[in-house]
């Protein structure tokens, strides 16, 4: 009976690790994205949202920062049409002290897979363009974040992407392991596991 019961708290302990995680949304809206042959870079994207930052809630304003970015070079399809660009590249997410938003960089890092530029015909003859990509960099605290995605959105009226155009809304979201969970998870799982290390030897 005893080690069913010990058997039954592991059960329910493992789970938590999936809470040792802290996501961090960034939403940005705006800017001018650019591109050609050499890849797409955006400029000028205000930071309007971020939720979770430091293991927050939502801020929101009209301008809390801004998102930035440069792809690598296009590597299939093309712009009007829809392609894929390059790994490689930058990525740059900061704040400006407003709200309660850190002062300075956010999220630093680079494409690390293929960029997908995705190119969506509207039944009113407009055209929207959907760019996803993969990121890894760093937070602004130094710590390392790995399967960051990023999503925006493009519409570009009428015509087609001709190398320049403001964007509708963008996306991204951090994942990256938040100290103060990791120590708890670590500790509670060591003394977990040596509780039941000592049961089971009884």
């Amino acid at each position: 009976m005893k080690k069913l019961v010990l058997l039954a708290v592991l059960a329910l302990a493992l789970p938590i690790a999936a809470f040792a995680d802290g996501g961090i949304d960034y939403t940005n809206s705006g800017g001018t994205l650019a591109g050609s042959n050499s890849g797409l870079s955006l400029s000028g994207s205000a930071l309007i949202a971020v939720n979770g930052l430091n293991g927050g809630g939502l801020i929101t304003g009209s301008n809390l920062g801004s998102v930035s970015f440069a792809t690598g070079a296009l590597s299939s399809g093309s712009l009007q049409m829809g392609g894929t660009f390059a790994a490689g590249g930058w990525f740059t997410i900061t704040g400006n002290g407003s709200n309660g938003i850190p002062n300075g960089t956010l999220f630093t890092g680079t494409f690390s897979e293929p960029v997908t530029w995705v190119m969506v015909p509207k039944s009113n003859g407009t055209h929207e363009y959907t760019l996803t990509g993969a990121l890894s960099g760093t937070t602004g605290t130094g710590f390392s974040a790995e399967g960051v995605t990023v999503q925006l959105t493009i519409s570009t009226g009428k015509g087609f992407f001709n190398g320049s155009t403001r964007i509708s809304s963008g996306d991204t979201n951090v994942v990256v392991p938040e100290p103060g969970s990791l120590t708890l998870l670590g500790t509670g799982l060591v003394g977990i596991a040596g509780a039941i290390r000592r049961k089971l030897k009884a």
